[in-house]
């Protein structure tokens, strides 16, 4: 069985669903209220052990009753968790998330790590296939970037830490949102479009830029192209892009060249945002 290694952020959530997202001094009554754990490296870890792997999760949890409830979700959705800060009675970040019905757009409210700093367990880190790491706690990132035989960073938005970790990456996957910062002054110079320059910036092996809906973009050596992303009517985006980076590590995890891993991603993403919650469409993988 392929075994993934995930570090990185775990949260607790809240997820509101509302007829409209609220303005400045308006209150929303919620159609439901959804409380699950969530973070970009626990959504994947929990994405890649549905899709069949043997999953890890390196985080920092701890004891509070908020981190109990993480704790126990990760264990029914069969991720082993390792974690660094055990007795910590401080609470784990929470993240409030309000859903729009109609649309599945979100709006987030969180304080991701907040400041809870997590290193590298004294036992140190297990061996896997495939490392996955979001830079969310820069020492456990950094050290799991050190320790792994095959890194895929989870690069949402530009971390300083990532400078030290993308030399160890095979596979950098950003978001549309990503901004590294010497990607403009490369772009300027070389007549670059924009994610090629972030490719160039970042220098890993291979580089994918997402854009939700629309394409997504590769660079492979000197070679890049495009993933369609098929059109689905999307009713909750929640989670989305962790979900793609836990398929996108089973399937590079499992062999899969770089543009059939993303394609591979890309449906799993798809089957995601048709499914109102951040569980249920598991069931449907």
């Amino acid at each position: 069985m392929t075994r993934i290694l995930c570090a990185g952020l775990a949260t607790f959530y809240l997820i509101y669903e509302v007829p409209s997202i609220p303005g400045p001094d308006e209150k929303a009554q919620a159609s439901s209220l959804t409380i699950a754990a969530g973070g970009p490296a626990a959504n994947a870890a929990v994405t890649a052990s549905a899709l069949g792997a043997e999953v890890i999760l390196v985080t920092a949890v701890g004891s509070h009753p908020l981190g109990v409830l993480v704790r126990e979700e990760l264990r029914r959705r069969g991720v082993t968790l390792i974690d660094t800060a055990p007795g910590d009675p401080e609470p784990p970040p929470v993240s409030s998330v309000i859903v729009r019905r109609s649309t599945g757009e979100r709006t987030i409210v969180s304080r991701n790590a907040g400041d809870r700093a997590a290193g590298a367990p004294e036992t140190g880190l297990p061996d896997a296939d495939l490392t996955l790491v979001d830079g969310h706690h820069p020492a456990l990132a950094l050290a799991a970037a050190r320790n792994a035989r095959r890194l895929l960073v989870d690069a949402g938005s530009w971390r300083p830490v990532f400078r030290e970790i993308f030399p160890y990456a095979e596979v950098v996957a950003c978001s549309a949102a990503f901004r590294h910062p010497d990607a403009a002054a490369r772009a300027d110079a070389v007549a670059l479009t924009a994610d090629a320059a972030t490719a160039a910036a970042i220098g890993s092996p291979h580089v994918a830029v997402t854009h939700g809906p629309d394409p997504v973009s590769w660079f492979s050596g000197g070679a890049a192209g495009q993933i369609t992303v098929p059109a689905v009517a999307a009713v909750d985006t929640a989670g989305a892009g962790d979900a793609f980076h836990g398929a996108l590590a089973v399937a590079l995890a499992r062999g899969d060249d770089l543009a059939v891993a993303l394609a591979a991603a890309v449906r799993v993403a798809g089957v995601r945002v048709v499914h109102r919650g951040p569980r249920a469409w598991l069931d449907t993988l």
